[in-house]
């Protein structure tokens, strides 16, 4: 064999060693849990959770609820108590996807009034906002910290957080539905929300149709997936655009 000829079969070696590699880098890149298509619990356990749902209320009038304060936002509102399901012998187990069986999900009844539809919360992104909530308050409970975090302007109200500043890195949070990099914003308050304009955005061009002044975009991204955007602000269509809207009892 002639030294640094590629033979057939040092070739194939070569190209499954530049596959491992290019696995390997990607799976540095977006660790497997953080996946979009590795965070989805399995479709029936969704659905199964629906017809319990719907059978209790049949039965009873009221929705098996935590119940939350008249302040707390809509996707984060009803939350399923799985407690009062199992005690009444309508599940014998909590879905494993769930937080009370050990998931990273808590269960929502969405549309309450009306179809009373089960979605799903992710638990890890509603725990970084929060982490990063806590780290902004903190900031401005410091009386040698009383500039603004606020930098470039996002929407009319919101503004992107100077993490600088803050003394703290960007932490990377990985939309549900496209799999794009969230970015924080905060509001004139102080309070942190995630950024869902360019999900939105693709949303509306999927579906063709120019949405009404009135309606809250974020219904768009419900309809197609399992999960809502979690800590997301009401977003409108302004001059060809999603805009978020300020703070109203919508969220």
């Amino acid at each position: 064999m002639v030294e640094g000829k590629a033979t057939p079969m040092r070739r194939i070696v070569t190209a499954i060693m530049l596959l491992f590699i290019m696995s390997s880098v990607a799976g540095c890149m977006y660790p497997k849990d953080r996946l979009v298509e590795n965070q989805m619990p399995a479709r029936d356990a969704i659905l199964n959770t629906q017809t319990v749902v719907n059978q209790y209320f049949k039965d009873t009038g009221i929705l098996p609820i935590v119940t939350a304060d008249v302040s707390t936002p809509k996707y984060e509102k009803y939350r399923l108590d799985f407690d009062k399901l199992k005690s009444k012998r309508y599940i014998s187990d909590m879905p494993a996807s769930s937080f009370e069986g050990g998931g990273q999900y808590y269960y929502l009844i969405i549309n309450e009034e009306t179809t009373r539809d089960i979605k799903l919360m992710d638990i890890a992104v509603f725990q970084q906002v929060m982490d990063l909530q806590r780290q902004v308050d903190t900031y401005y409970a410091s009386d040698a910290k009383m500039i603004s975090l606020n930098k470039d302007q996002a929407y009319p109200g919101y503004y992107r957080i100077d993490f600088k500043r803050l003394g703290v890195t960007e932490p990377k949070i990985i939309s549900i539905y496209s799999g794009r990099a969230l970015s924080p914003m905060i509001d004139e308050r102080g309070l942190v929300y995630l950024d869902y304009g360019l999900d939105i955005a693709q949303s509306v061009q999927k579906s063709g149709q120019t949405p009404k002044a009135d309606s809250d975009l974020r219904e768009l991204l419900v309809a197609s997936s399992d999960l809502v955007p979690v800590k997301s602000p009401v977003y409108k269509w302004v001059n060809g655009e999603p805009q978020a809207q300020p703070w109203s009892n919508e969220q």
